[in-house]
């Protein structure tokens, strides 16, 4: 993608959303926030979204060395909601992937995720819903992050969301609105 001149105006108001944001995501975890971090949480998103990882792929996609993705990973095994397993190609890698508790928390924490968006977004016109969705569907795409429709089906629920099992972030080319 293009590097292109950051506006600063864009900058400040981006950064005062990613607080409300961030906010919606901590209360979205509700009981789950006593046990689980949002590094944790987000590791769990991670391989939710992206299907089962080596470790080495965990931790570049979490921004953070390899030995730390290991220790958050020991801990999400410990608490069960992840799995480490030896790769059959090559058993001196590790593929860590979430048990059906992990998909559980994630799956609660988005439930509850949006329904909080929706309070907020309730309370703009119409229009602006949209000029907010189209938005941060562009500024997520940017990022790399994975549409929902776009996660592998849930092992665990046969009747779950299908989508590719590809652990590759989706082409950057603009996507299609749904009716």
């Amino acid at each position: 993608m293009a590097e292109h001149q950051v506006d600063e105006a864009a900058v400040d108001a981006v950064l005062t959303a990613s607080r409300a944001l961030v906010a919606v995501a901590t209360m979205s975890l509700g009981a789950a926030a006593e046990d689980t971090t949002i590094a944790q949480y987000r590791a769990l998103v991670v391989l939710a979204s992206r299907g089962p990882q080596r470790m080495v792929d965990l931790a570049a996609a979490l921004g953070v060395t390899p030995s730390t993705a290991g220790r958050m990973c020991d801990r999400l095994v410990r608490k069960g909601l992840t799995r480490r397993q030896r790769a059959r190609a090559d058993r001196r890698a590790v593929r860590v992937s979430t048990t059906a508790a992990g998909l559980q928390v994630v799956n609660q924490a988005t439930a509850r995720r949006r329904e909080l968006i929706a309070g907020v977004l309730g309370k703009l016109p119409a229009q602006q819903q949209t000029a907010i969705a189209d938005a941060l569907q562009v500024f997520a795409r940017a990022a790399g992050e994975i549409p929902d429709s776009l996660w592998p089906a849930d092992p665990a629920d046969p009747a779950g969301p299908a989508g590719p099992a590809d652990p590759k972030p989706p082409d950057p080319a603009p996507a299609r609105r749904r009716s």
